[in-house]
């Protein structure tokens, strides 16, 4: 018995050496909000399947390639877990939200030992061909070095109102070409 409580003891003592170094103070990470909203000249049925994974494909751009975990075959719907690469970071994305009849749809994403963020979307039909789109993004670093992170992609949603309009806007006329 002594024996067993001696190694026991010096595990302990082991473990201790080899602990992570203690986490940041909470008040010395980030975490910043943006909103914006932007109308999309398309009724809510044609805006909606826009803001799904799948659907954001089309005016996005390359860089924008989620690999679906789930469900096979790739689908949007509420749960949806999956994968996006940029540059040397993997974000895994988890849809929390795909409420088409509510107009609200919300996702979680993280970027390991960076940031957490979620994205909320919700949609305000104005007329049979023009919908209000609500955006929040909300940014938490979940380390000081994500705090860089969480401030530089926050300047660019200041700008996405207008990026995504213009990009929303030129896949949809194409589509009527």
């Amino acid at each position: 018995m002594k024996t067993i409580l001696t190694f026991a003891a010096a595990a302990g003592m082991g473990a201790a050496g080899l602990a992570q170094p203690a986490p940041p103070a909470t008040s010395d990470l980030l975490r910043l909000r943006t909103a914006f909203e932007f109308v999309v000249h398309a009724s809510y049925a044609d805006t909606a399947p826009l803001f799904g994974p799948e659907g954001e494909r089309a005016w996005v751009g390359k860089h924008w390639d989620p690999k679906f975990l789930h469900p096979q075959p790739a689908r949007d719907e509420e749960g949806a877990v999956f994968t996006v690469q940029r540059g040397p970071v993997n974000e895994v994305w988890v849809n929390t939200l795909f409420d088409v009849e509510g107009r609200h749809f919300h996702y979680v994403y993280f970027m390991a030992d960076l940031l957490v963020t979620t994205v909320d979307v919700r949609f305000k039909p104005i007329d049979a061909s023009n919908t209000q789109v609500d955006v929040v993004f909300t940014r938490t670093a979940l380390t000081t070095a994500g705090n860089e992170r969480v401030k530089a992609m926050s300047e660019t949603d200041k700008a996405a109102d207008k990026v995504w309009s213009q990009k929303i806007e030129a896949y949809l006329a194409g589509r009527k070409s």
